[in-house]
């Protein structure tokens, strides 16, 4: 019975993949309306004139970090464990309030296009090219797993391979990034929120359905075996869900994630002043809590479901498991909507992606060499790089197969370099004393020990002075914490030492 209900060889219904596939065509076609005829400037491909509304902004910026790992990862994480996830969205939220105070007010000071022209600004071009290209490999390998999870969820549906699967999405995504820019992404984002927000609503109420006594039913069996809790005090470093690594590494997270990284930064200048800005910034920290939660419901659900009819899973990986619901155990339509709900959520975030890594390439390295090649020049420069990063995407993407939570494994990746990224705009934005040279350093020193941090397999047993002591593994919630203040205190150091040789 267990193997039946979770086979993978059932593929969608046709009235299901009807609805796909008109999901997918018909946001395609709504993204196209954005493209331009005639002429356009650098800035409306990238900015959209700097003439989007503030709402429209802040869903954008949730669509941009709700990839398919956020759908497909966090109800395995409540399936597996409990609640403990939303520790971290309050550091979120945290974060989101410093971002407004430290980076935000510099950023609108100038005529900015990417958070790395403000480091270029303070500090000269070695570090603003430096941060640059950290952001474009950071973000093209974190960006390749979230890609690959695009195939866990289509070849599950469709029953498609891997490189299939990635490929049609891939396409369709290119097709109005390429000819709309930002304007297309932020409004495409919008309703592919719309669209996967709805989906997982359903998709809870389906899974309340077949509990007895349905949402009541699901809190008391949910709660009767503890997925409901949230707060874990302890003071654990190894353990990745704790209120303290959830409140001050998810704040340190995001301050580096939606303040330093380009994929944000690029939204949050979109706006039409500083005020509104802040407004999009703040109410999307509101907005993925929110989800959050509706998405570890599903996941709660999901586990007091199967408990219940005795078919609970023991080797399939949590991160199909709401997969393999939607699938083989949704109404006829319902299941369509979902899996039109995770493309969604991977298509908006891929869009942002392909939008941002052309900007930063564009914008940070071929106009300070060419600062009087012509607008024509420089749009079609754009539009060219959209379609190189999306074929570096597609290969990496086939590169990330493996096995383990993928949300993990993309957020743990990106937090390598994010530690570092962050230590060089609070030198930056923090102090005076910080000097270029003093700064790379810094920098260097992150990435080093946050390499290593990432690289460490397990606890390890190390002797000092004869004694000996537990190194223990770090949880990769703290490597942005861990790695950006590294970088802040050796850089500015660094940048003591500096100043003194040179007296």
């Amino acid at each position: 019975m267990l193997a039946a209900s979770f086979a993978f060889g059932s593929h969608l219904r046709a009235v299901d993949f009807a609805l796909v596939l008109i999901y997918l065509l018909g946001i395609t076609l709504f993204g196209l309306r954005f493209r331009k005829s005639g002429e356009r400037s650098v800035k409306s491909y990238f900015l959209a004139d700097r003439n989007i509304p503030w709402w429209a902004i802040a869903l954008s910026i949730v669509a941009a970090e709700t990839s398919t790992l956020t759908i497909i990862s966090v109800p395995g994480l409540a399936f597996t464990g409990d609640f403990g996830f939303l520790q971290i969205a309050l550091g979120y939220l945290a974060g989101r309030v410093m971002i407004c105070i430290l980076f935000l007010p510099r950023y609108f000071r100038g005529e900015l296009m990417t958070a790395y022209q403000l480091i270029g600004e303070r500090f000269g071009r070695k570090l603003h090219r430096l941060t640059a290209l950290l952001f474009l490999i950071m973000r093209a390998a974190a960006e390749g797993v979230r890609v690959f999870a695009v195939a866990i969820v289509v070849g599950v549906a469709l029953g498609t391979g891997d490189i299939a699967s990635i490929a049609i999405l891939s396409a369709l995504t290119l097709l109005y990034t390429f000819e709309g820019g930002m304007a297309a992404v932020i409004w495409t984002d919008v309703v592919q929120m719309i669209v996967y927000v709805l989906g997982s609503a359903v998709a809870l109420f389906s899974v309340c359905s077949k509990i007895p006594g349905g949402w009541h039913g699901m809190i008391a069996g949910a709660s009767a075996v503890g997925k409901l809790t949230v707060f874990h005090f302890t003071w654990s470093v190894s353990q990745t869900y704790t209120f303290w690594a959830g409140l001050i590494g998810g704040c340190f997270l995001t301050m580096a994630s939606h303040g330093t990284d380009q994929l944000m930064v690029q939204r949050l200048l979109a706006a039409r002043n500083l005020r509104e800005s802040r407004a999009a910034l703040l109410t999307s920290g509101l907005v993925v809590f929110f989800q959050f939660t509706l998405f570890l419901f599903i996941g709660a659900g999901l586990y007091v479901h199967y408990a219940h009819a005795g078919t609970l899973p023991q080797s399939m990986s949590a991160d199909k498991i709401f997969p393999a619901y939607i699938v083989n155990e949704m109404p006829v339509g319902i299941s369509g909507l979902m899996i039109a709900a995770i493309l969604a959520a991977a298509m908006s975030n891929l869009s942002a992606a392909l939008n941002s890594l052309a900007s930063t390439s564009v914008i940070d390295f071929y106009l300070p060499q060419n600062p009087n090649a012509t607008e024509k020049k420089k749009t079609r420069l754009s539009r060219l790089l959209t379609l190189a990063w999306a074929l570096i995407l597609f290969g990496l993407a086939m590169l990330s197969r493996g096995s383990g939570h993928v949300l993990e494994i993309g957020l743990s990746i990106a937090s390598v370099l994010w530690g570092a990224m962050l230590g060089v705009f609070l030198l930056g934005t923090m102090t005076k004393r910080a000097s270029e040279t003093g700064t790379i350093v810094g920098m260097i020193a992150g990435c080093i020990v946050n390499l290593l941090l990432w690289l460490q397999p397990h606890a390890l047993t190390l002797t000092i002075l004869g004694g000996h002591f537990i190194a223990p593994k770090i949880a990769w919630t703290w490597y942005v914490t861990i790695g950006s203040l590294t970088t802040f205190a050796v850089g500015y150091l660094a940048s003591l030492i500096v100043d003194r040789s040179s007296i």
